[in-house]
Order: structure tokens, then sequence, then C-alpha cells
């Protein structure tokens, strides 16, 4: 495949997929609507904004599809050591927030990116991954999200999994917390024809992790969705939202990409719940559900035990 099939072919995925998962997601909350807005990129290129809110199970959730591109900032170009002076950007990002506190937040990405020096491809790779953060750890449902993930990545190499799986542990880790974001799953970036894997084979990789995406959340919401919970427990996931804020304004590599290549804000910020907490130095005990769920917060977790 040349690189302008490439370019061209994963666009089309990636806005095929946006319009597969919004419809599973319809389906599943059961009132929910998603809204879709077209926008233009004042650089080059633009995108799908596709966002429901409101929805039975669904409080606020964005299906974000992009396909930029433009002059790449100095800035970028520098931290990724890169000497190019044009990029261009594709992929489909994914943001959940319920309503209730035992249905989890989930999040995906997929994108391709590819960078030119005078018309000329100097570099390619694809990136993404899938996490999933509860607000109450359920481990039995643990172990579904990332055996999910196993079956997902197997064929394409027995590897791909726990090495992922270490970099999503890595990567959605709150520093200042001295804890995990949520259980983790799994987190790649800058997969290039390599290591016996041609940029179709990566492709195809991508693809399956989108596709995984519906099956699994929307069986995560079935499950959940349903449960009685209580005032105490609606406050614990609005601290647990106030976490997930934290990650995505301090350390999210995608936000900033975002922001400094002048990105939609609306768009970019998609990721931040409606309502979330920041109670002063909030204690729990050592048997509340609360804490059992705080102790799990780990690097290093094999949830397939």
């Amino acid at each position: 495949m040349n690189n302008q099939n490439l370019k061209n072919e994963t666009q089309i995925f990636f806005r095929g997929l946006q319009e597969r998962i919004c419809v599973a997601l319809e389906k599943e909350d059961g009132k929910g609507v998603f809204v879709k807005q077209e926008w233009q990129r004042d650089g080059g290129g633009g995108g799908r904004t596709m966002v429901l809110q409101e929805g039975a199970v669904i409080e606020k959730g964005g299906v974000n599809f992009s396909a930029v591109e433009g002059e790449l900032p100095d800035k970028i170009a520098k931290a990724l050591g890169l000497n190019s002076n044009h990029f261009f950007a594709t992929g489909v990002s994914i943001v959940l927030h319920p309503h209730h506190p035992w249905v989890p937040i989930i999040h995906m990405n997929v994108r391709y990116f590819e960078t030119s020096v005078d018309g000329k491809t100097e570099e390619q790779w694809f990136g993404g991954g899938i996490d999933l953060t509860p607000h109450y750890i359920i481990p039995e449902q643990a172990k579904f999200f990332h055996q999910q993930l196993k079956n997902t990545c197997d064929p394409f190499g027995d590897k791909l999994y726990p090495e992922f799986k270490k970099w999503a542990d890595d990567y959605f880790f709150i520093q200042h917390r001295n804890e995990t974001r949520g259980i983790g799953g799994i987190f790649f970036d800058r997969l290039k024809n390599s290591d016996g894997f041609s940029m179709s084979d990566r492709f195809e990789f991508v693809k399956a992790v989108g596709n995984v995406f519906a099956p699994t959340y929307t069986k995560l919401m079935a499950l959940n969705k349903d449960k009685q919970f209580t005032p105490e427990e609606k406050n614990w996931q609005l601290i647990r939202r106030g976490r997930y804020v934290e990650f995505n304004l301090v350390y999210d590599k995608g936000t900033k990409f975002g922001l400094d290549t002048n990105g939609r804000i609306e768009s970019i910020l998609m990721s931040l719940p409606k309502m979330a907490s920041w109670p002063y130095d909030p204690q729990f005990s050592e048997d509340s559900k609360e804490k059992k769920t705080q102790n799990l917060l780990k690097k290093d977790m094999d949830w397939l035990l």
C-alpha cells in the first residue's frame, strides 16, 4: 500500500468507525442521540464531532473524528525529533462519562500520523489504545475487559498485549497522586514499518482495536446500568472524575497536541466530564469499597488472574 492510499484508507475507516460506534452506543443507551457537528480547521483539514449528553446511561460522551494537516509547529517537531515542515493526522477519539457510578468511564483513541518535507513523506506511524476507568473496580469485569484486549492483540503477536499493557500502566499514571487513572488497558504509539510489521499490518491491528471497542463497552454498560446506587457512591464518582480531569489537563499528550496545533477547543476538551469534585483530603475507612478501589490503582496489576 503506497503512502497516498494509506492516507486515504485510514480516513475512510476512521470515519466509518465513528459512525458504527455511535450507532451501538445509542442502541445500548436507549435514550440518548448523538448530535453531529462538522468543523474545519483554519490551518487545514477538519473533522466531525459527535456528542451525546443526558442519555439514559451516558451523561456526556464524545466520539470525535478528525483529519487535519498543516504546518508542524516547531515545538512539536522538536519534541518528536523531526525535520518536517508539514503534518497530516487522522483518527477517532472517544471518552464516555456515565451517569451511573457503577458504569465505568472509558477512553479510546486510534490515529495515524505522518510528516513530510517538500511533499516527500518523512515519517509515518500509528498510535492509540483503550483504557478503562471504573469508579468502583469489579475484578471480574476488569478481567473481561483485559481479556478482550488480549484477544485483540494476540493474532498480531503474543508479545503485543503485555508490552502495550505495560505502556498503558506507565502512561495512564497520575504521578502527583501516585495512582493509576483506572485499570489501564493497552497503549501504543509510533508503530512503524519495523520489527517485521509493514504499515499495512499496523493498520490491520489498529482496525481490530477500533472494532473491539463497541462490543466491549456496551457489555459493561448492560452489566451495570440497572444497579441501584447511593448518594455516597455518586459523591465518590465525582471525586474519581476529578482525578480523570487532572490527568487529561496535566499529562495527556493528545490534549497537548491539540492545543499546540490550534485545534478545535470544544473537541479537544470533550474528554472532560460535565461535573467533577475536589473535596479537601477525603478519607475512607480501610474496609470501605472506596478504599478497596484506591488500593487497586497500581501499575502492573495482572487483571487476567
